[in-house]
């Protein structure tokens, strides 16, 4: 497998699991606690796929570098170091909130939910500019 379809397949992942995030959103919103569970989870699996592939790809081709400069470097990397800082902080953020909601203690899974769901969203998001800048855009 390539770098390119390597980087295709884990942006693929970790974009799925921000949709299946929205989704499991929804779904509590709705007071459906099942279908919010089943994509919760699901987002859960695609995000540690994610890890595993991005492991896997960076051990093979090693890191990827912008190749451009100007103001759209600055654009990049203003995006690259806040989705760096997001992704650092969700993981954990992620593992709190699924014990929590394991545990049953629901009104703090529910606290810590508020802000591990717009960071994921944001890491998600941002990993598939990330992607975009180094694989597909071309000025």
């Amino acid at each position: 497998m390539s770098l390119l379809e390597l980087a295709r397949w884990d942006t693929v992942a970790i974009v799925l699991s921000g949709l299946s995030l929205l989704v499991g959103r929804i779904f509590i919103a709705r007071k459906n606690v099942t279908w919010h569970r089943f994509f919760m989870i699901t987002a859960t699996v695609l995000a540690a796929l994610f890890l595993v592939l991005y492991v896997v790809r960076t051990a093979l081709f090693g890191s990827t570098s912008f190749p451009y400069g100007g103001p759209i470097r600055t654009v990049y990397f203003a995006i690259l170091i806040t989705h760096m800082v997001a992704a650092t902080a969700v993981a954990p953020l992620a593992l709190i909130t699924l014990y929590r909601a394991h545990r049953g203690d629901f009104q703090r899974h529910k606290k810590i939910a508020r802000i591990t769901f717009p960071t994921w969203l944001y890491t998600a998001a941002t990993g598939w500019l990330v992607y975009y800048f180094l694989h597909q855009y071309h000025p």
